[in-house]
């Protein structure tokens, strides 16, 4: 945890206070987020679902990544009724539908400029959208 005096938290309170594009990378940042993100919007809503779908991932990291992308009202936690256990599944909220299109586009920059190094998860972005 980083202390709230530390030169880094000041500078990066100065540039969200500057530019509203830096809380929104904050926000997004992290290597699996928007792997997460779109993997819930194509139906991947639930822990199990998820680690199927990204399987280099350790549950560690998608719990936290979740919890994360929870923080910030990207997702929300549901529980399913009448399951036993009981189970969880995930859902995005508005603001993590709008962030969809712009994952999207940010693949379609990636795709264009990332000198070939796209992944099949971003081509399954780029061709979901056509």
């Amino acid at each position: 945890m980083r202390k709230e005096n530390s030169t880094n938290a000041i500078n990066e309170q100065f540039l969200f206070q500057v530019c509203e594009l830096n809380s929104a990378i904050a926000m997004i940042s992290g290597r699996w987020k928007s792997q997460i993100v779109y993997s819930i919007s194509q139906g991947n809503n639930r822990f199990h679902l998820l680690k199927k779908e990204l399987p280099n991932i350790s549950e560690q990291v998608l719990g936290r990544q979740l919890r994360e992308l929870e923080t910030h009202a990207i997702i929300i936690k549901r529980e399913i009724p009448e399951t036993v256990p009981s189970g969880i599944e995930y859902v995005l909220t508005n603001k993590g539908i709008d962030l969809v299109p712009v994952l999207e586009k940010l693949c379609d920059w990636g795709k264009t400029y990332a000198d070939g190094k796209a992944i099949a998860v971003c081509s399954d972005l780029i061709n979901s959208s056509r």
